[in-house]
């Protein structure tokens, strides 16, 4: 399909258009006839070729919002992005990245995406964004960020550290007014917790022959999810769901942090933890063994857009009752209450990681991004993640109908700039039980 959408690019076939994708399309230089899509052109996808250089004409392109060159073979985030005007999402996921001019970050940045690179340091400017939203930086090298994003990060809601080389966790995270989602697992600072929790034995060993394995229900990042039937001792069969990680690394960390994270959890009504742990499986792969969930739940929301950034997206015909609502949420923050108890933040505590029922229950899932805490950042990471729970009962209250005041005065508690002073997840779960 590149290859059509390239020949019609060259036929001139395309004029006008304000999406081009030109993925897969076999190419080892950029194609100049792009920039006669300049007075229209507004996002463009020139990931899993072979280009290591953008033209410096490139801001030619002058309405060009969104640009995408993943899977390529830049070893240098390109200067020229830097002057293109309109310029506000950047993805350079998978290339051989090690350096980042300063001069290279667009004014307008809102969303970056350096995942799966070999980049050791960040400029100073990354902290002189202030449009910045949403980073991405799991699987590369770094060890700090630019202390310039202290004060200069204050729009910066979502941030993805994981499988780096941290120490420690900058102070100043649980300073920004903003920060919701964080994931810092596979790091130096939490590698102890982490192999303690794939090492202790806290879930038995499945093996892999006890499982026979059906109908694929789901495939991420990380993993493939199929349905599955577990041959217990007695000889019953129970009916469960089987995760085969694929070791890749994805935009969130690494599937060990992920299994480890899973294994940690342990067992809430609101959650959906793991079973048991694969072994002896054929080809090495690891795995976990998860409940099967019934039908009646679906996803609650999709996940953000280009256009949203950091927020979810609901169908617009999404409407809640007031009891399901409060239900709900008082469902997630339970759940949420207890992954912080048991020293784990769940990194990407959003709608569209939510299975519903349509009544009120609700199940909390994927620990793509979760991560240990590092003892003395517990708090401030807790209340982190409390933000993000308030951009959920934010999401909820607007599609319900009138619910009880104490509800949209608690939802501005969780979300107010000052970290310190947000309640707890014990204090939230307290609040919602006695409302209901």
């Amino acid at each position: 399909m590149s290859e059509e959408t390239l020949a019609r690019l060259r036929s001139g076939a395309l004029a006008g258009t304000q999406r081009l994708d030109l993925r897969d399309a076999g190419l080892a230089e950029f194609p100049r006839e792009i920039l006669a899509l300049a007075d229209t052109l507004e996002v463009l996808d020139l990931s899993r070729n072979a280009l290591d250089t953008l033209p410096d004409d490139l801001p030619r392109l002058h309405r060009l919002r969104v640009l995408f060159c993943s899977d390529n073979r830049f070893t240098e985030l390109p200067a020229v992005l830097g002057r293109c005007p309109q310029l506000e999402m950047v993805g350079f996921k998978a290339n051989r990245i090690h350096t980042v001019p300063g001069h290279a970050l667009p004014a307008r940045l809102r969303w970056l995406i350096l995942t799966d690179n070999a980049v050791e340091s960040l400029p100073p400017a990354l902290g002189q964004r202030p449009r910045l939203q949403k980073l991405m930086l799991a699987g590369n090298r770094l060890s700090a960020l630019p202390d310039t994003m202290a004060t200069g990060s204050t729009s910066l809601e979502l941030l993805r550290i994981a499988a780096n080389r941290f120490g420690a966790l900058p102070d100043w995270l649980g300073t920004l007014p903003r920060l919701a989602w964080l994931a810092h697992g596979g790091n130096p600072l939490t590698a102890a917790q982490e192999a303690h929790a794939l090492d202790g034995h806290a879930l038995p060993d499945i093996d892999w022959s006890r499982l026979d394995t059906g109908a694929v229900l789901g495939e991420g990042a990380s993993g493939v999810i199929q349905q599955a039937a577990w041959q217990l001792p007695d000889g019953t069969r129970q009916p469960v769901a089987v995760k085969l990680f694929k070791g890749a690394m994805t935009s969130d960390g690494s599937p060990s942090s992920e299994m480890a994270a899973g294994i940690a959890a342990g067992l809430h009504r609101g959650l959906i933890g793991a079973q048991g742990r694969v072994v002896g499986h054929p080809e090495g792969a690891q795995g976990l063994v998860m409940p099967l969930i019934d039908p009646a739940f679906g996803v609650l929301a999709g996940p953000p857009s280009l256009d949203s950034c950091t927020r979810d997206v609901y169908a617009p015909d999404t409407r809640f009752t007031p009891d399901a609502a409060l239900s709900l949420a008082a469902g997630i923050a339970s759940a949420a209450a207890h992954l912080h108890a048991q020293g784990l933040m769940h990194g990407d505590l959003y709608a569209h990681n939510i299975l519903h029922d349509g009544a009120g229950g609700a199940l909390l899932g994927d620990f793509g991004a979760a991560s240990f805490h590092p003892s003395p950042m517990a708090d401030a990471l807790e209340r982190i993640e409390v933000r993000a729970f308030g951009c959920l009962l934010e999401e909820l209250l607007a599609r319900c109908g009138a619910a009880d005041p104490a509800l949209g005065a608690l939802q501005a508690r969780c979300v107010q700039p000052t970290v310190a002073l947000r309640p707890g997840f014990a204090e939230i779960s307290t609040q919602l039980d006695a409302v209901r």
